[in-house]
Formats: structure tokens, sequence, C-alpha cells
């Protein structure tokens, strides 16, 4: 189920562009859900969990797996 606050703008070769809607009350309320402190005073939201909810398959492209 896709969540309101997203809508996909397009989706080319692998790569997912979204429009957030970061007024919805969902997006808010997921974010704080997500939220972890990376460093003293930033906080910010794994990208492997905003895939998760979202239902979008992360894929490592690095060349060093």
């Amino acid at each position: 189920m896709k969540p309101s606050w997203a809508t996909v703008v397009s989706s080319k070769a692998g790569l997912i562009e979204l429009e957030i809607n970061d007024k919805d009350l969902g997006f808010h309320s997921m974010i704080e859900e997500l939220s972890t402190e990376i460093e003293p005073g930033i906080v910010g939201v794994k990208a492997s969990d905003l895939c998760q909810i979202l239902s979008i398959e992360m894929i490592d492209t690095s060349e060093e797996n």
C-alpha cells in the first residue's frame, strides 16, 4: 500500500523519483518513528528503513561487495 504522502514522479532505469508531501501528518509520524540520532544533534532516517516503508527494493550497485 502506497503512503498518502508519497507520489512516484518517474521510474526509469531502476531509479525512482518520489515527490513527498512533507505537510502530511502521516509523513511526520513515519519520520518520528524511523529517525535515529546519527551524531550528537544530527537526526536522520536510514535509506533502507525508508525503502522498506515504501516497499522499494534497495540494490547495492557498488563494486566493493
